[in-house]
């Protein structure tokens, strides 16, 4: 059974045309990123926010779900770390035992 492909899971999450943005929040709520929905950082985007409508925040088991999600990118982003900052901190989480993540959705109205 072949996994599917990265655009094949996006086409599986909520749409996110009213967001314009996702703050990520450390344990101490202070903002440490914010994920634009833009060319190049959409895709990613669209994970964040399916991640944070399913468990409320990015603790291991969301970010392991997410690694699953970016597919063939977490390959990718694990033989150049650097080159995926997005899955970096996935990875960060899910296997580095990073602290988890919060998340604040900015909709396109509020921007």
């Amino acid at each position: 059974m072949t996994m599917a492909t990265f655009q094949e899971q996006l086409s599986t999450l909520p749409a996110t045309d009213d967001i314009a943005a996702i703050v990520l929040l450390n344990p101490a709520g202070e903002a440490v990123h914010r994920l634009e929905n833009q060319p190049g950082t959409a895709g990613s985007l669209r994970v964040y926010h399916a991640l944070v409508k399913r468990h409320g925040h990015i603790d291991r088991k969301a970010a392991r779900e997410g690694l699953e999600l970016f597919a063939e990118h977490t390959a990718a982003a694990r033989a150049v770390p650097g080159s995926h900052p997005n899955i970096d901190r996935l990875l960060a989480i899910a296997e580095d035992n990073a602290p988890g993540l919060r998340a604040r959705v900015v909709l396109a109205s509020e921007s």
